[in-house]
């Protein structure tokens, strides 16, 4: 009885050795005697107790870790870099399997030698840029870090699925001088554009003040046409009337000098009303009244010859009025 037990209770512990369940995203690789001998899938497999034996259980989903770090400008400036790292094994296959299991020592190893080689691809990088340079090529950086470690991992058995830069910064002082370059960039800036401004508007100011004397001195022009004109029409129509005045007179053989002392009084009146205190000499003496009317005769005679031509012209006016 005692060995029937002692049989149950060791066919119990080699099936409980012969049983092995491996987790879903995780494949488990055999060794016999320290050799590989295979791999299991996720799900229920068995294996021979005490002479097959789990090497190692490795995660196929995609891991991530944090890395920060120091950089050195081709002009000696320091950058501080914070990135985080996504990858996984690269596939399911035996022989990618083999080469995760078996390359590295341990896990911890593996790390290591990621983080170092990634950190040294971005010194390299770096240390050929000027610090002036780094903010604009943070995606340039990525591409170096990842065109330099696919082959590399991949001999490795893994895969760089993301590389991300959060985070790029300069030493406290760098960053001072960087935001007074900026600041300054800004008032320059904000000057050539206010200048831009100011020289437009006076532009504008000056365009629009001489178009306004363009026109001005179009309408002056045309208003001196127009009154030089109304005076000439004036005139003429003054010297019409008088002549024919004078005419008149002689025909009823009066005395002409009526027409004289017509205007005579009618102009000391207009004097008197219009004049505003000024002083005004006239020549009204008898010879000059009689040299007056000759000459508004002379005019009627002209007019009366050029009206029989056919040519209508303004008659000539003394220089003395």
């Amino acid at each position: 009885m005692n060995f029937l037990l002692i049989v149950f209770i060791l066919a119990l512990v080699v099936i409980y050795l012969s049983v092995v369940i491996v987790q879903q995203g995780t494949v488990a690789v055999i060794t016999v005697f320290g050799k590989y001998a295979r791999v299991l899938r996720p799900g229920l497999n068995f294996k021979i107790p005490f002479i097959e034996v789990i090497y190692r259980r490795i995660s196929i989903q995609n891991r991530s870790v944090e890395l920060a770090f120091q950089a050195i400008t081709a002009d000696q400036a320091n950058v501080n870099f914070k990135a985080m790292l996504v990858y996984s094994v690269l596939n399911q296959e035996e022989e990618t399997v083999k080469n995760v299991a078996f390359k590295f020592i341990d896990e911890a190893s593996f790390m290591q030698a990621l983080i170092r080689t990634i950190e040294g691809s971005i010194r390299s990088f770096v240390a050929t840029k000027r610090q002036s340079e780094i903010l604009a090529l943070r995606s340039e950086i990525i591409e170096h870090v990842k065109s330099q470690l696919d082959t590399l991992l991949e001999s490795w058995g893994y895969h760089l699925t993301d590389l991300q830069l959060n985070d790029i910064a300069f030493d406290e002082v760098i960053m001072r001088s960087m935001a007074q370059v900026v600041a300054s960039s800004n008032l320059k800036a904000a000057a050539e554009n206010e200048g831009q401004a100011l020289l437009i508007t006076k532009t504008k100011a000056a365009e629009a003040e001489g178009n306004a004397i363009q026109i001005s001195a179009e309408a002056e022009k045309k208003a001196s046409q127009l009154r030089g004109q109304g005076v000439a029409l004036f005139r003429e129509e003054v010297a019409k009337g008088m002549a024919e005045s004078a005419k008149v007179m002689t025909e009823a053989k009066l005395d002409a000098s009526l027409i004289l002392f017509s205007i005579w009084t009618e102009a000391i009146k207009h004097f008197a009303e219009n004049g505003r205190g000024n002083v005004i000499f006239l020549d009204g003496s008898t010879d000059g009244m009689e040299k007056t009317m000759k000459q508004l005769l002379a005019v009627q005679t002209l007019n009366s010859g050029i009206e029989s031509s056919g040519i209508v012209t303004p008659p000539p006016m003394s220089g003395r009025q």
